[in-house]
């Protein structure tokens, strides 16, 4: 009996020790190195300092104390070191010298698509490794052939996941055409004025590669033709969307001003509100009880009434600006009063000026700084489904890295001097070699 016990034991020890041997020779080896003077873990905000991101390939293999040989090591010990970060509402196609309405209307599809481009190295540039396109117009879909190309290497840029076009209603915030009624237009591929109308687009978006559908549910305020306090799509037409996207898989974010229309949206079943900005005590316990993100998009506001009218803005939006500025910030202590999971997202077309301001926004909004780096870290990795490979700086993770300096626990706006950024253990930006992959900036 002895004799078997010792038996059985002898090979559970040989199993374990052959599973560990595996595991070993399983484990891709160690290709370089970046070195963390301090490295926020984004989870919890514990920092620990003087750590190696050991790195395999394109992913984080471990975090270790001991100096790594033989291997290449990048020294980023003056620095604060922190995961890749996500803006999830953005519009790559954005033309950022100019808020006339009806520039599109003299920008053909392919200049948007180089205007796309130049929009992606920008976000890389400030540290951005993964962005959500929010949807876009052409109805040819030219954000899923830029994210498609990122993808494969052809341009660089961060990670794409796109939506498609912007479901509107006739006359709503997603119709492009706001001209006199004798100047007749063929209808919009995103509009939709029922139910049927909105599967059809819904379906139309997913068959061409619609990773989120985007429903405008109110009006909006850059456009001179809707008011953002009026519910447009219904709730039988979002809740259609949301059936149709669920069943295929995908997510849907919804366009949402004004108080009655967040509600709507969230009782459909979207899983993001965008802006939420007459978010009422109503409609933020709605959101607490569905666990329905919020995208703020604080800083987007914020600047556009600095710049005023000087890129041709309309006055009637700018009017509309004034009173969203008035409502944004109580609006916003009622999501986080009713802990409403915040997700990072700028809505800026000046990508340069913009992407990164919206970390100080929040925190003047009430988030604290960790919640703002959460934000735009696991929070929207989180929402994106895509936490098993980015938001945190965790083995197996893409080795998606920025670094700031100064500690932005304490000050938030370090954040917007990223120094350096790696994506996918390729580096795009490093202080020591500033004239590597320069950035053109546009006048």
């Amino acid at each position: 009996m002895m004799r078997s016990r010792l038996l059985l034991l002898s090979a559970a020890a040989l199993l374990i020790a052959f599973t560990s041997a595996a595991q070993q020779v399983q484990q891709p080896a160690v290709t370089q190195a970046v070195l963390a003077g301090k490295l926020v873990d984004v989870r919890s905000g514990e920092v620990r300092s003087h750590v190696y991101i050991l790195i395999a390939g394109d992913r984080i293999q471990s975090i270790a104390q001991a100096t790594p040989a033989g291997i290449p090591i990048t020294d980023l010990s003056a620095y604060t070191v922190l995961p890749g970060l996500i803006d999830a509402h953005g519009h790559i196609l954005s033309d950022p010298t100019t808020q006339n309405f009806a520039a599109h209307l003299r920008t053909s599809i392919p200049q948007a698509t180089v205007w796309g481009i130049y929009n992606l190295r920008l976000w890389l540039d400030h540290g951005f490794t993964s962005v959500r396109d929010a949807c876009e117009g052409p109805p040819d879909y030219p954000q899923f052939a830029l994210r498609d190309s990122v993808k494969r290497g052809l341009i660089l840029g961060p990670r794409i996941t796109a939506a498609g076009s912007c479901i509107s209603i006739t006359g709503g915030h997603g119709d492009g055409a706001p001209f006199s009624p004798d100047i007749e237009l063929p209808r919009g591929r995103n509009t939709a004025d029922t139910v049927d109308d909105v599967a059809h687009v819904v379906r139309r978006d997913i068959k061409y590669g619609a990773d989120w559908i985007k429903l405008m549910a109110t009006g909006g305020v850059m456009d001179a033709i809707s008011d953002f306090h009026v519910q447009e799509l219904s709730e039988p037409q979002m809740a259609e969307a949301v059936e149709v996207a669920h069943r295929a898989g995908k997510k849907v974010m919804a366009h949402a001003e004004g108080a009655v229309g967040i509600k709507a949206a969230v009782r459909a079943g979207v899983d993001s509100i965008e802006h939420g900005t007459m978010l009422d005590e109503d409609g933020a316990q709605l959101m607490e009880q569905h666990h329905t993100w919020l995208v703020p998009t604080l800083y987007c506001f914020q600047h556009d009434m600095e710049t005023g009218l000087s890129k041709g803005r309309d006055p009637d939006s700018y009017a509309k600006g004034v009173e969203i500025m008035a409502a944004q910030g109580p609006a916003f202590k009622l999501a986080l009063a009713h802990h409403i999971r915040i997700v990072y997202g700028v809505d800026d077309a000046d990508v340069d000026q913009s992407v990164s301001k919206e970390f100080g926004a929040l925190v003047r909004g009430g988030l604290s700084p960790l919640g703002a780096l959460q934000a735009a870290t696991i929070n929207a990795a989180t929402m994106l489904g895509k936490d098993k490979d980015v938001g945190t700086l965790e083995p197996g993770q893409f080795a998606d890295v920025v670094a700031v300096q100064g500690n932005p626990l304490a000050d938030i706006t370090v954040m917007e001097h990223v120094v350096f950024v790696m994506q996918g253990g390729h580096i795009v930006k490093d202080p020591a070699h500033p004239e590597r992959n320069p950035v053109i900036h546009v006048k």
